[in-house]
């Protein structure tokens, strides 16, 4: 294999994973939770943007059910954001892995 033809498609890869990465940034997921009272909304970075908590599950008697509701939904929108990413990597790599190439 020509190993010039392998950089110049390793460096293409780079440069589509790097376009990808900002583009995930801009895609979302909305995950719910206790009935949809509680709503987290993380991307595709695995960030999260926007945690949102209807007033109805907001009991000062039992403050531990809201904080696990909200933790769950957390951990449930960063995975699904970070599936959405994988997805979109591997559609790149091909499920290669990034070809063991140091960078990608």
């Amino acid at each position: 294999m020509n190993l010039n033809k392998l950089m110049k498609q390793a460096q293409k890869m780079q440069e589509q994973m790097a376009k990808t990465q900002a583009e995930l940034e801009q895609k979302t997921v909305e995950v719910s939770a206790a009935g949809g009272k509680v709503k987290v909304t993380a991307n595709g970075a695995g960030d999260i943007v926007a945690i949102k908590i209807d007033k109805q599950v907001v009991d000062p008697n039992d403050v531990e059910f809201l904080e696990e509701m909200v933790l769950n939904a957390v951990k449930q929108a960063i995975e699904q954001g970070k599936a959405v990413a994988q997805s979109e990597m591997t559609k790149i790599t091909g499920g290669l892995g990034g070809l063991g190439l140091p960078g990608l």
